[in-house]
């Protein structure tokens, strides 16, 4: 089940969607797993993050989208858009690259 989306988009191209969904997390054996889709313009990325419970299998997944932007090429050469240019996106990282994270994002998260 579809639990939110993000739509993202080019600076020079605002007509091209990079859409975000984040599925609800579903109860496994022993854990749980989170499922989130990026749609960059050359493809679907999937990636399935599993967590102890629930909400560790959601935070996972937030943070992994976190991850993967902050460490695409879209984002190093400052194309990659959410509200406002140079602004973030929302998305918390892990520790180690918090370095990486820009305006609002380095300010909130």
């Amino acid at each position: 089940m579809l639990l939110a989306t993000r739509i993202l988009r080019l600076q020079r191209r605002p007509n091209v969607e990079i859409p975000i969904r984040v599925f609800a997390p579903e109860q496994k054996a022993n854990d749980w797993s989170c499922r989130f889709e990026i749609g960059w313009p050359e493809g679907v990325v999937e990636r399935e993050v599993i967590g102890i419970d629930a909400i560790q299998a959601l935070e996972l997944a937030l943070r992994m989208v976190g991850t993967m932007i902050y460490s695409s090429n879209l984002h190093r050469s400052g194309e990659l858009v959410w509200q406002t240019p140079r602004q973030g996106y929302g998305f918390p990282v892990p520790n180690t690259i918090r370095d990486l994270l820009i305006g609002q994002d380095r300010e909130f998260l």
